[in-house]
């Protein structure tokens, strides 16, 4: 039997549902003697031809009924979709790869995030500089009418700690945007930092990053992120970013 729902955890890992749908229909109406003449057709790549065999080959050495393998088809494929509609999570690493990670830099990520916002998207980071397509996907995300709100470090001659006006850069790059920052700090907070490195479009897809807004970040450094998409972290980080702006605890840049 585990040889059969490990065959049956391929099938539905590899095909949509609207295939296994298909194959289970002709399951349903066919003995298994005459299963695989009975698939040909349903789907065309060597890979899926490849698992499709090996799950008729494991079902040859049990007594389940084609009715019975149709129905485990039909829930598998009907949980793995649930559980990705629930949260999907993608790592993200930018540099040096290995056999067991590979790159994916964090500028595409990051646009990702961008490109699919469709009515607010909120950013944050420590610094922003020398990253001109992410500035040209901003526009075009508040061309479409995307509200756009970021959060960034302020320059030590305005009360913070980095050398130059990221936010003032930014706002002339992005006028659109609404440019938030801590300002007036509570205890324990008062030397704290803006570090937090995140971009959420519409509470449904986030980035979680250790990368600033800069193109040495971008396609250079060593930094690592992950895209979770539905579920609970995007929209909890949301209304998280949301609710220090409605609370004053970040506030507008003047």
């Amino acid at each position: 039997m585990e040889k059969l729902l490990e065959a049956i955890e391929a099938v539905v890992s590899l095909l949509p549902p609207d295939k296994i749908n298909a194959i289970s229909n002709r399951l349903r109406r066919t003995k298994i003697e005459r299963a695989a003449g009975s698939l040909i057709g349903i789907v065309g790549t060597p890979t899926a031809m490849a698992v499709l065999d090996h799950l008729l080959n494991a079902w040859r050495e049990t007594n389940i009924r084609p009715e019975e393998l149709a129905s485990m088809l039909i829930t598998g494929s009907y949980v793995l979709t649930k559980k990705s509609k629930i949260q999907s999570a993608e790592l993200v690493w930018t540099g040096p790869i290995t056999p067991f990670v590979s790159a994916r830099r964090t500028e595409q990520a990051l646009l990702q995030v961008i490109n699919a916002a469709e009515q607010s998207l909120f950013i944050t980071s420590f610094v922003a500089y020398d990253v001109s397509t992410i500035v040209k996907a901003l526009n075009a995300a508040a061309v479409r009418g995307v509200a756009i709100s970021m959060l960034l470090e302020l320059s030590q001659d305005h009360g913070g700690s980095i050398s130059f006006d990221a936010i003032g850069k930014m706002s002339t790059l992005v006028s659109a945007a609404k440019l938030y920052t801590w300002r007036d700090k509570a205890e324990p907070f008062s030397d704290g930092r803006v570090h937090a490195k995140v971009a959420v479009a519409d509470g449904k897809i986030c980035f979680i990053t250790s990368a600033n807004l800069t193109g040495h970040a971008m396609e250079k450094n060593m930094e690592a992120g992950v895209i979770l998409e539905g579920g609970d972290v995007a929209r909890t980080l949301h209304e998280h970013l949301n609710s220090l702006v409605a609370t004053n605890v970040i506030v507008n840049h003047n």
